[in-house]
């Protein structure tokens, strides 16, 4: 497996876990979804999207890194939730693996890009996912008792918790 695939799995895994380690904190979970409603985004949609976003942020900060997958694990959570709201759409699927082992990956970034290049309501919403993803990462990064002040904690705590590797 080349280390740009490997990197991506570990950035979706990262994606894939961000919203239930967030929603461990009380209300987070209520408020997602009424942000959601507000702003026209079925629930299942916008958590595919943010989840999809949080990959995306990750990815794009360790490219720009040049950082292995080996060593993601360090990657403080902070930088990534400034990415998510720091870098342009586009800069976000700059260097993405061509193809995706896993078509539920493939699926969603695939929606996100076409967001971006329809503009107008979408490329809105994904500005308003950008900083509920953002959001996510710093409570996730910050608030006790969960505080995953990198990746690695990150993955840890998800082991900790039962959530799928």
């Amino acid at each position: 497996m080349l280390d740009s695939d490997l990197l991506w799995r570990r950035c979706a895994h990262l994606g894939r876990v961000l919203l239930p380690l967030v929603d461990q904190e009380p209300g987070r979970q209520a408020e997602r979804h009424e942000n959601l409603r507000t702003w026209g985004i079925t629930m299942a949609l916008g958590e595919r999207l943010m989840e999809v976003f949080a990959s995306l942020a990750v990815h794009a900060v360790a490219t720009d890194a040049s950082m292995p997958a080996t060593e993601l694990d360090a990657l403080p959570l902070r930088t990534v939730a400034n990415a998510a709201t720091g870098k342009r759409d586009f800069e976000l699927l700059a260097g993405l693996p061509h193809t995706f082992t896993d078509d539920h990956d493939e699926q969603a970034v695939s929606l996100f890009r076409l967001s971006v290049y329809e503009g107008g309501h979408a490329a809105r919403k994904l500005f308003q996912l950008s900083r509920e993803v953002r959001h996510a990462l710093i409570v996730l990064a910050e608030h006790a008792p969960m505080s995953c002040h990198t990746c690695g904690d990150a993955f840890r705590r998800a082991a900790a918790v039962g959530l799928p590797q």
